[in-house]
C-alpha cells in the first residue's frame, strides 16, 4: 500500500471532487470538519485551508490547523486529515489535535491506520509532542486505528445527548 499525505492543491481538483461527492452521496457526517467546506469554488476552498494554516482570518475561539489529503500512487484521494495546532477547551474534550476520515469505498483496508501514523509525523513537525485523538465509542474502526498507533486511553467525555467520546493521547516523539 503506497499512500502519502499531500497539501491540498489545484492539480488534485478532480480527485478531491470525486472524494467529496462520494462522501456526500453516503449521507454520513463529514469528518473531519474541513471536508464539509463546499468545494464548488475550488480556489477559494484552497485559500481557506491555507489561511487556516497560517492563522489568517480564524474565527474567535478557533485555532490554526493544517489539512492534508491522503493519496495513493494513482493520486486518488483516499482520505483527509485535519491537524489542530493547539487545543481549546472544546477540542480538549471533543475534537483533539487530529481529525481524519477515509472515503466510504476505501474503508476497512488499513488506510486509516496509515493516515493517522503519517499525521502524527506531521503533528511532530508542527511542534506537537503529545497528540490527543478522539472518536465516538461506537466507532470501532477508529478505536482500533488509534490504539494501533499507540493511543493511551484518557477519561471519556460524555456529551449532553449521552454520546461517549473516547479520548486517547499519543506520544509523537
Amino acid at each position: 500500500m503506497t499512500v502519502y499525505l499531500i497539501k491540498p492543491a489545484m492539480e488534485f481538483r478532480n480527485e478531491y471532487l470525486s472524494f467529496y461527492e462520494e462522501w456526500k452521496e453516503s449521507n454520513e457526517t463529514m469528518i473531519p470538519w474541513v471536508i464539509s467546506k463546499d468545494p464548488s469554488n475550488f480556489e477559494e476552498m484552497l485559500q481557506f485551508l491555507a489561511n487556516n494554516e497560517e492563522g489568517i482570518g480564524i474565527p474567535e475561539g478557533w485555532v490554526r490547523d493544517s489539512t492534508y489529503w491522503l493519496v495513493n500512487e494513482s493520486e486518488r484521494v483516499i482520505g483527509v486529515v485535519n491537524i489542530r495546532h493547539e487545543l481549546t477547551e472544546h477540542l480538549l474534550t471533543r475534537g483533539g489535535h487530529i481529525g481524519y476520515g477515509i472515503r466510504p469505498s476505501e474503508r476497512k483496508k488499513g488506510y486509516a491506520t496509515v493516515l493517522l501514523k503519517q499525521s502524527l509525523e506531521k503533528a511532530k513537525e508542527i511542534g506537537i509532542e503529545r497528540a490527543l485523538v478522539v472518536c465516538d465509542e461506537r466507532n470501532v474502526g477508529s478505536l482500533k486505528t488509534i490504539v494501533n498507533n499507540g493511543g493511551v486511553p484518557d477519561s471519556d467525555f460524555i456529551e449532553k445527548d449521552g454520546n461517549v467520546i473516547k479520548r486517547f493521547w499519543i506520544d509523537v516523539n
